[in-house]
C-alpha cells in the first residue's frame, strides 16, 4: 500500500479512517507510484469496473478482504475480461478430420482462451499455399486433427486470458503463423522464436482463422491499428511479414537488383512492393501477359516471362546489367530455385521461401565459391518484422491485391491453388 509523507509521520498506533475498498482503484504501472496524488478524475469507480476495458490489468489501491473476495470472483476462470456482449457458443468454421479428407464447412464450439491468450473475433482470414500443405498432410511436419485451418486472421478482441496484459477488449489482433513459441530457449532469446523447437503453428498444430472465434497467444499475436482495413490487412499477417522477412535476410542495399521468382502469386505480388518501398530495384519473374501487367503495376522494373524465355539466366544477368543481387524465391518450382544460384551476381544471395515438396537445393558448387554467393533460408518473421512489416501497410505503402469470397467456399479456392490459377490472394469472410 502507498502512502503519503504526512501519513507516513503519523504514529503508527494512531487508527486510521475506515476506508471503502471500491471507492477507487489506482491505475496499474508508473501511476502507481504517484498514487497519493491520483485524483478522482483518474480512478476507477467500483460501477465503472465492469465495463472498463483496462480492468484485467487493474490492482486494488487498497486492499482488504472484501476487495480480495471480489478479484477472485472475476479471476474464477481462465477469462478476466470479456465484450459486454453474451458471445455465442457455437460458431461457423471450415474443418477436416484427415488429411486430404472433407473440407467440412460446420458449427463447432467457439474456443475459450487459456490464461496466456486473447480471443479473437476473426472478421477475415486469407488464404495462404501453406494452408492447402497443412491440408494434404504432405510435410514432413505432422498437423493436430481434427483441424481448423487459416494464420492470416484480423478482427477485434472479445475476451481476454486472466493473465494477460498490454491487450484491451476491442483491440485489433491479427492471428499470425507463429501462434506461440517458449520465449525461454536460445533461439527465442535471440529473436528466432519462429525457430523455437516449442513453436506453436495456428492452422496447423493449433486451430486457425478458418473459425469465426479463435485463440491466439497474447504475446505474439500482432497489433493492428484501429481503423485498418481488416480484409486487406488479413494477408500481411503471413505473406506481407514473409517476404519482408526474406527481403531483410537478403541482406541488401537501396537501389541493388533483387529478383522475384513467381512474382505474380500471393507471395510475390507482396514482395515486389515490400521491395520497392525499401528502395530495390525489382526484376518479377513469372508467366503470362496479365502476370506483366499486373507486376509492373505493383513496381517491378523488369518482367521475365518463363513461358517465352529461352534461357532465363541469361535473361536476367542481361537485365539487372550483371546478375541480381539477391533472389527471393517464392515459387514453388524446383527449377527456378536452382535458377536463381546462377543469375546471380558475385556476392549476391538466394533467398529460399517457397517450400515445394520434397525440393532440394541444386547448385553447382564451383562458381558458388568462386562467386561467393549465399543461398540463405527465411522461414517467418519475429514479433519485431511483423511490427515492421504492418506499419509499412498501415502507411499505405503496400497494397494487397485481393479478391474476397465466403469462407463456405475454401474449398474452391484449394482447387484454384492446385491449378495456378490464383493471381493476387483470396481472402474468406467469415460470416459467409
Amino acid at each position: 500500500m502507498f502512502v503519503s509523507a504526512s501519513q507516513a509521520q503519523m504514529p503508527r498506533s494512531r487508527p486510521r479512517s475506515p476506508i471503502n475498498p471500491f471507492q477507487a482503484y489506482a491505475p496499474s504501472g508508473p501511476q502507481r507510484a504517484r498514487a497519493p496524488n491520483i485524483t478522482p478524475q483518474q480512478c476507477i469507480k467500483p460501477e465503472q469496473y465492469k465495463s472498463d476495458p483496462h480492468r484485467s490489468v487493474m490492482r486494488p489501491f487498497f486492499r482488504s478482504s472484501v476487495s480480495l473476495a471480489f478479484t477472485s470472483r472475476i479471476r474464477a476462470t481462465n477469462i478476466i475480461a470479456i465484450r459486454n456482449m453474451t458471445l455465442p457458443k457455437t460458431q461457423k468454421a471450415v474443418v477436416f478430420e484427415t488429411n486430404g479428407g472433407p473440407l467440412e464447412y460446420k458449427d463447432i464450439a467457439v474456443p475459450e482462451p487459456k490464461e496466456n491468450e486473447i480471443l479473437i473475433n476473426v472478421k477475415y482470414s486469407g488464404v495462404c499455399h501453406t494452408d492447402l500443405h497443412a491440408w494434404k498432410g504432405d510435410w514432413p511436419l505432422a498437423t493436430k486433427l481434427p483441424l481448423v485451418g487459416g494464420h492470416e486472421g484480423a478482427g477485434p478482441v472479445v475476451a481476454l486470458g486472466k493473465n494477460v496484459k498490454g491487450w484491451k477488449i476491442g483491440d485489433l489482433a491479427g492471428i499470425k503463423w507463429l501462434n506461440g513459441s517458449c520465449l525461454l530457449c536460445e533461439l527465442c532469446q535471440h529473436g528466432n522464436e519462429p525457430n523455437c523447437a516449442d513453436a506453436d503453428l495456428s492452422g496447423y498444430t493449433h486451430d486457425g482463422s478458418f473459425q469465426q472465434y479463435a485463440t491466439a497467444d497474447a504475446i505474439q499475436a500482432a497489433r493492428i491499428p484501429q481503423g485498418t482495413d481488416l480484409a486487406q490487412v488479413a494477408p500481411i499477417l503471413c505473406a506481407g511479414i514473409t517476404v519482408y522477412k526474406a527481403l531483410k535476410t537478403a541482406d541488401l542495399l537501396a537501389g541493388q537488383w533483387v529478383a522475384i521468382s513467381g512474382a505474380g502469386g500471393g507471395l510475390g505480388s507482396l514482395a515486389i512492393q515490400y521491395a520497392a518501398a525499401m528502395g530495390y530495384r525489382v526484376v518479377a519473374i513469372d508467366g503470362g501477359d496479365e502476370k506483366r501487367d499486373f507486376c509492373n503495376s505493383l513496381g517491378a522494373e523488369k518482367f521475365i516471362d518463363f513461358r517465352t524465355s529461352k534461357d532465363i539466366v541469361k535473361d536476367v544477368i542481361a537485365a539487372t546489367n550483371g546478375g541480381a543481387h539477391g533472389a527471393i524465391n517464392v515459387s514453388v518450382s524446383e527449377k527456378a530455385i536452382a535458377q536463381s544460384v546462377e543469375y546471380l551476381r558475385p556476392t549476391g544471395v538466394s533467398v529460399l521461401v517457397g517450400l515445394p515438396a520434397g525440393a532440394k537445393v541444386v547448385a553447382p558448387v564451383f562458381e558458388a565459391v568462386v562467386k561467393s554467393v549465399s543461398i540463405r533460408g527465411s522461414y517467418v518473421g519475429n514479433r519485431a518484422d511483423s511490427a515492421e512489416a504492418i506499419d509499412f501497410f498501415a502507411r499505405g505503402l503496400i497494397k494487397c491485391p485481393i479478391k474476397i469470397v465466403g469462407l463456405s467456399e475454401l474449398p474452391k479456392i484449394y482447387e484454384l491453388m492446385e491449378e495456378g490459377k490464383i493471381l493476387g490472394r483470396y481472402v474468406v469472410d467469415t460470416e459467409k
